[in-house]
């Protein structure tokens, strides 16, 4: 196992974590490195990664202000404030941010944490399922506010098979 990753437990044996920096940007990296891998691309360098991930966040707050009336209600405190913090390269992201990436990358998205006291994964949430189930960009939430990237290795394309629920 390369230095980058983290084979997890017995079950699921092929899911694999991507460490990614915690420098504020951990959600936005985390799934546009998801995104280069569900479309085919590389694994993209710390600092491709960097730049994918400020230019997914740009985008999700446009995708904000486009679904405002949709989103207004859910987010804490006044709205454009929000949006103008979220902007910035060095403020956390979490359930709002992953639900509009979604929208942005027209892709679903499926979050996972550790099972208490175990290797094993679970699944504590999924976005954007009206743009298929399959084959979805897969975050590692670590519950203290950082996201890691998931990856199954080539040939491995039955996830269910392999996560506990």
């Amino acid at each position: 196992m390369s230095s980058s990753g983290r084979a997890f437990g017995n079950d699921p044996p092929h899911l694999r974590s991507i460490r990614i920096p915690g420098d504020g940007r951990c959600l936005f990296r985390s799934v546009a490195h998801g995104a280069c891998l569900r479309t085919g691309k590389p694994s993209p360098s710390e600092n491709l990664q960097k730049e994918l991930a400020d230019e997914l966040r740009l985008k999700v707050a446009n995708e904000f202000i486009t679904r405002r009336s949709d989103t207004e209600w859910f987010l804490e405190g006044d709205f454009d404030t929000y949006v103008t913090q979220i902007r910035k390269p060095h403020m956390w992201g979490g359930e709002p941010e992953l639900l509009m990436c979604s929208h942005v990358l027209r892709m679903p998205i499926t979050v996972y944490m550790h099972t208490r006291g175990s290797d094993d994964l679970q699944i504590i949430s999924e976005y954007g399922q009206e743009y298929g189930k399959e084959d979805p960009i897969r975050v590692l939430y670590h519950g203290y506010g950082h996201y890691d990237a998931l990856q199954i290795p080539l040939g491995r394309t039955k996830l269910k098979s392999y996560v506990k629920r």
